[in-house]
């Protein structure tokens, strides 16, 4: 009890005491906000996958345009998978429906006190329709043998 006050340096020891969990919550809080960021961009790199490959007359063509579509949407998100894969499935035939599935490793070893996987594995697809006009060139034979 110096200079009459009982509690005098309690309010130190106890931010020591409680320092601690605190900068576990906050690890855990960036842990969830980086899960949650790369589940949306992974999401939107196979919405971005699928509608480019959607757009292409063969099915080489799709998967190839997808994988590069995915790739760059990767790394403008700042996302580094290790590894990257696309699959696509479905027909680029007009009036089709084109899936593409990403798989994405994610490390998080910057993340390692936490004691969470050194790395997540997120996945996601999309789909996204063959637009039925593609190839109209305006000729009847495109129409279908219909005149105008």
């Amino acid at each position: 009890m110096k200079n009459g006050r009982p509690d005098a340096g309690s309010a130190t020891t106890e931010l020591v005491l409680i320092l601690p969990a605190l900068v576990l919550m906050l690890w855990f809080l960036v842990f969830c906000g980086r899960m949650t960021d790369a589940r949306l961009s992974i999401e939107d790199v196979a919405h971005q996958a699928a509608r480019a490959g959607s757009q292409q007359r063969t099915a080489s063509a799709a998967a190839s345009h997808a994988r590069t579509t995915a790739a760059s949407a990767l790394s403008e998100a700042g996302i580094t998978c290790r590894p990257f894969t696309i699959e696509t499935r479905g027909s680029v035939q007009p009036g089709g429906i084109l899936t593409a599935t990403v798989t994405c490793r994610v490390d998080l070893h910057d993340l390692a006190l936490l004691r969470v996987p050194t790395s997540l594995t997120l996945k996601a697809d999309s789909t996204a329709p063959v637009d039925i006009y593609r190839g109209a060139t305006g000729s009847a034979e495109a129409r279908g043998g219909k005149s105008p």
